[in-house]
């Protein structure tokens, strides 16, 4: 995409016509990240998924896991580079919060340097524990 030109995005939470050749350029950063294939899986056996379509490629996308009832966390979240700065993550995320507006508990981890664009959109600011085993991070069994 060149600097000014103006891209229909189109917003969707259907899988069933996304390919892992569609999902090419996301996890950048990441030391072990997931491949086209393993993103897909990771699509498919979520709860809920929203993505931003463009020019035949998914560009942008959020999921969610959920136990369907009460609660439901929300590990990914992602936009591609050239993409990025058109709110694209915002629309992802009303979405996906709308998704789940049935629900007691939607809970997110993020860096600090991200926390104000999340409550932008209402989230509030509260305290986690995790662990990471970064050699897990391919989704590979």
């Amino acid at each position: 995409m060149r600097t000014g030109e103006t891209t229909i995005i189109i917003y969707t939470d259907l899988l069933d016509t996304i390919t892992a050749d569609q999902l090419q350029g996301f996890f950048v950063g990441w030391g072990n990240p997931p491949t086209p294939e393993t993103h897909l899986r990771l699509l498919h056996g979520s709860y809920k998924v929203w993505l931003a379509l463009a020019e035949g490629r998914v560009v942008g996308f959020i999921s969610a896991i959920s136990d369907g009832v009460l609660a439901a966390f929300i590990p990914n979240l992602e936009v591609l580079s050239a993409y990025q700065g058109q709110g694209i993550g915002s629309e992802l995320v009303k979405r996906m919060l709308a998704s789940l507006s049935h629900l007691y508990s939607i809970d997110l981890m993020c860096d600090d340097n991200v926390v104000p664009f999340y409550e932008r959109l209402g989230l509030r600011h509260a305290g986690g524990m995790l662990v990471r085993n970064y050699h897990n991070q391919t989704g590979t069994p």
